[in-house]
């Protein structure tokens, strides 16, 4: 069993498609089905369940993936380990949900960049889930997450402390009013979501109409052009530069606090770019 076989194995795995896992190797297809094949002969058992919407594991394709995740991450730490120095270079992959990196990270990166300009920053967007995921399956160095993170694999530090508030167009004077609105989200998996329909649950509010976006910009678009309400930090309010736009509400309780963090895996090796970037992380508080 090779390793590059274990490389192919996990990208049909992901993207559930022989054609899709090809274009993203930059492989032919032929070559991609033939190793899926060997490697399927090599253990003896089917690896995937083929139909007509793609390709799904079967249990034997399940377990392999477990240890596939694993060979292949210790692969790449050890091809980092060997090739990290004591000056910062090399690749940083990391993760941030919509929110921090629209409003927090953007000065951090800046910084960063000027200290280290030998390393390959890259950041990849999404909800809390997916980049749970991603950091798991060792596709990401690190990423920053809108709530804490209770995982036996992985190691949570919280950097921003962020008052949560719920905007509402300009024109809204009162929080009651406001809770009367549709509520503007991102997708399930979204922290501020979930926080905004637990605390509108709590409260014996009525079932909102629920609009999910795609996007931060197009939630805080749809909120100061009068379409609904959003739960989010307050610091996006000052950073989209809305102010005359939007009107920021206060809420009572517990829920009005949270602290976005810093998620690594416990195991990962901890290159000298990640080891600089954690140096400038801020403190909370």
């Amino acid at each position: 069993m090779e390793s590059s076989d274990l490389r192919v194995f996990r990208t049909v795995a992901m993207e559930g498609s022989v054609t899709k896992a090809a274009a993203k190797l930059g492989y032919v297809q032929s070559n991609v089905t033939a190793r899926i094949r060997q490697l399927e002969q090599e253990l003896g058992t089917p690896l995937f369940l083929r139909h007509n919407r793609g390709m799904t594991l079967s249990a034997g394709g399940q377990t392999l993936l477990g240890y596939a995740d694993k060979i292949v991450g210790l692969l790449e730490e050890a091809s980092q380990a060997l090739a990290s120095t004591l000056t910062p270079s090399g690749p940083l992959r990391l993760g941030s949900t919509q929110t921090a990196a629209a409003v927090r990270l953007p000065p951090l990166l800046a910084d960063y960049y000027r200290r280290h300009p030998g390393v390959q920053l890259s950041v990849t967007t999404g909800h809390t889930q997916f980049l749970l995921e991603k950091i798991l399956h060792y596709e990401l160095d690190a990423a920053f997450l809108g709530c804490p993170v209770d995982h036996p694999d992985l190691l949570s530090i919280p950097v921003f402390d962020e008052e949560l508030v719920i905007l509402s167009p300009a024109e809204v004077s009162s929080l009651e009013e406001a809770v009367t609105r549709p509520i503007l989200v991102l997708s399930l998996g979204c922290s501020y979501r979930e926080i905004l329909e637990s605390w509108l649950q709590s409260n014996g509010s009525a079932q909102p109409v629920i609009m999910e976006f795609g996007t931060l910009e197009a939630i805080v678009g749809g909120v100061s052009a009068g379409l609904g309400i959003s739960l989010l930090p307050r610091a996006v309010l000052r950073a989209t530069g809305k102010e005359n736009a939007m009107r920021a509400h206060e809420m009572p309780g517990t829920a009005n606090r949270m602290h976005t963090t810093f998620v690594i895996r416990k195991d990962s090796f901890v290159s000298s770019a990640l080891k600089a970037f954690m140096d400038m992380l801020p403190d909370p508080g």
